[in-house]
């Protein structure tokens, strides 16, 4: 007689067992289920005689049948982890992203990300090889250059040691990003790869796909807006690195050198020339390196006469009769504070050109609400942002943005006085 501790035992074994076999087939089932990353045909499995150049599984449809057009076209797909042999052709090739997440690598060179949109040329005879992410489906159109006389040479295989050192940005441990993320990130910083994914990976995973995904599909503004309101809050932090970052990624998203140190002049007036000097000559060395001459083209519009004049008409535009409230109930020993802010603060930053009334108003609450105690000053610039067009939707999305980078206790109480000024 079996006892009943061994039929529990055989029981649960056979379990294990089942659960075991099940989750291998539904792996294996994931990997054969091509999923539709294009709205191209994936077409069949590779025959042997290209199969055999390839590590992992891969399908082919040709997509032009005109052989006078002489331009041959086929989509080709790669299961996650799939990649063909260095290889090489006489006449060159041309690669066009169509779904999914990849790589190129021309040898000696560092492998390339490719997502959707991406077009890579390579010259005739260059080694090379290209395939999908251990982590994506990856779909590609393959263009034959000059088919008339073109050969391909196929070489050996890219091993896993190879591949792993090409596609992980860690060291061997791949950080899983999202599509969006890599994108997102992709757009403001093409190539680069990060010192902090090789030392904390872990991090990086976290925050790029919360701040690169999550939070940028939040709101209504758009990337230039978003990276100018992000470089004035890590200047009001006093964030030396991340704006350096900010700023090359601003130069590759069409934010104009101009645009770029009409947010450092400004932010003189709240943050104050001592934290502002280090980052107008970080600015100025970046220029430099992307060979953009200094200065750039001044802009501004008053002068030691008109300064206060236009600065107070500005003043009075933006927050009304709030301002003449504000010089009658001045004690006489501060009066000179509020001619300031009407001179200086208005006058001289806030009147120049190269930055639009509406962009500056939102800069000042991105800087306001990233420094901290200045819930006071933040109110009062809710109220003049939505006198210049800026309404609650756009304070929120900027805010939200802000938030990868100020942190929640500001955040929440950049919220407070947003719900205050405007009640839901």
């Amino acid at each position: 007689m079996i006892k009943m501790k061994n039929v529990v035992t055989i029981l649960m074994t056979a379990v294990i067992l089942f659960f075991s076999q099940n989750n291998q087939l539904n792996a294996q089932n994931m990997k054969e289920e091509i999923p539709e990353i294009s709205n191209f045909p994936v077409g069949d499995k590779l025959p042997e005689m290209y199969a055999k150049y390839f590590i992992g599984q891969a399908y082919l449809a040709p997509l032009t049948k005109n052989k006078d057009l002489n331009c041959p076209i086929a989509n080709v797909t790669f299961e996650p982890g799939c990649r063909n042999n260095w290889h090489s052709h006489t006449g060159g090739q041309i690669l066009v992203v169509i779904g999914g997440k990849g790589y190129y690598q021309a040898k000696g060179e560092p492998a390339r990300l490719l997502l959707p949109g991406d077009v890579v040329e390579i010259p005739a005879n260059v080694i090379h090889w290209h395939g999908a992410a251990p982590d994506s489906w990856f779909s590609h159109l393959a263009i034959e250059a000059n088919p008339q006389y073109n050969q391909n040479t196929w070489l050996e295989a890219v091993d896993d040691e190879q591949y792993k050192k090409a596609t992980a940005a860690s060291g061997g441990k791949e950080i899983n990003l999202t599509n969006a993320a890599i994108k997102n990130h992709e757009e403001l910083w093409p190539g680069y790869e990060s010192k902090a994914a090789k030392t904390d990976p872990e991090l990086i995973e976290i925050f790029d796909n919360w701040a690169f995904d999550e939070v940028i599909s939040y709101g209504n503004i758009d990337t230039k807006t978003r990276v100018m309101m992000i470089m004035g809050s890590t200047i009001a932090q006093g964030a030396l690195t991340e704006y350096k970052m900010f700023v090359n990624g601003a130069l590759n998203v069409g934010v104009t050198p101009v645009e770029i140190k009409e947010i450092l002049y400004q932010s003189v007036a709240y943050v104050g020339v001592a934290k502002v000097i280090d980052f107008i000559n970080a600015a100025n060395e970046i220029f430099t390196e992307h060979g953009i001459a200094l200065p750039v083209k001044g802009q501004s519009t008053t002068d030691r006469e008109t300064r206060f004049e236009k600065g107070l008409a500005l003043q009075k535009d933006i927050f009304g009769d709030v301002i003449d409230k504000m010089y009658e109930q001045s004690p006489k020993n501060q009066l000179h504070i509020q001619k300031y802010l009407s001179a200086n603060c208005f006058g001289d930053y806030q009147t120049r050109t190269g930055l639009d009334t509406k962009t500056r108003e939102l800069l000042t609450f991105s800087m306001l609400i990233s420094m901290g105690g200045t819930e006071s000053q933040v109110k009062g610039h809710i109220l003049g942002n939505v006198k210049v067009g800026n309404d609650k939707e756009t304070l929120l999305s900027v805010t939200t943005q802000l938030l990868p980078y100020i942190g929640y206790p500001r955040t929440l109480n950049a919220l407070k006085c947003l719900n205050e000024v405007i009640p839901e």
